[in-house]
């Protein structure tokens, strides 16, 4: 069999389609193109060629999963669940079922982004902890509670929450800024408070300042 045409699609300029013997067989990022030596003309056998459908299924869900991580830093878990929902099947618009992609394209994908630095449960947990602390105020126990929900490794929550600068104390004043007024009974705000992981000696001391 014969690769009769190597052609760019017309949604994404960086993805090519490939046809073998005058039919679309499957499409390649450019970069693919390249590292596989694809020509137009090039012979190729039945098995090979399946492992080349095998490498556009990798090049599409290597780049959906990269568009995913870059979106803000992931924990491993997030990503491992996230390669794990595309093993699953998919129904079309048409009503038939598609079937999910290999695991071991997934695990490919999951190491690859993990190779090249894009998973780091060290990143996330610094990401994270830097994050709700700037925008909304959360307790160390809370921030704790999250991270092991991520999936990070307690060792690796210690570590971050002990270098970080930020404390309980500020961090319960931010609450206390942007929730007082809906709560006017002091025993129903000191309940929503503790429910926020704070402990109810700091939520006492930071009553009696605002007192």
């Amino acid at each position: 069999m014969k690769i009769t045409s190597i052609s760019s699609q017309v949604r994404d300029k960086n993805r090519v389609n490939v046809s073998v013997d005058g039919k679309y067989r499957f499409s390649l990022n450019i970069f693919q193109v390249g590292d596989l030596g694809l020509k137009v003309g090039k012979e190729y056998t039945d098995e090979e060629l399946r492992s080349l459908e095998s490498e556009s299924q990798f090049g599409k869900l290597y780049t959906r999963a990269l568009e995913y991580c870059l979106m803000r830093p992931h924990s491993a878990k997030e990503v491992r669940d996230y390669l794990y929902r595309k093993t699953r099947p998919t129904r079309s618009k048409t009503g038939e079922m598609r079937p999910g992609v290999p695991k071991e394209i997934t695990d490919r994908v999951y190491y690859r982004l993990l190779e090249k630095g894009y998973i780091d449960d060290n990143k996330f947990t610094r990401y994270w902890v830097d994050n709700r602390s700037f925008t909304k105020g959360a307790s160390k126990r809370k921030l704790t509670s999250e991270l092991r929900q991520k999936g990070v490794d307690s060792s690796i929550i210690d570590e971050m929450l002990g270098d970080s600068e930020r404390s309980d104390a500020e961090e319960i004043q931010k609450i206390i800024a942007k929730k007082r007024s809906k709560y006017p009974d002091d025993q129903k705000f000191m309940a929503y408070l503790a429910r926020q992981g704070f402990s109810y000696d700091d939520i006492r001391a930071a009553l009696s300042e605002k007192d």
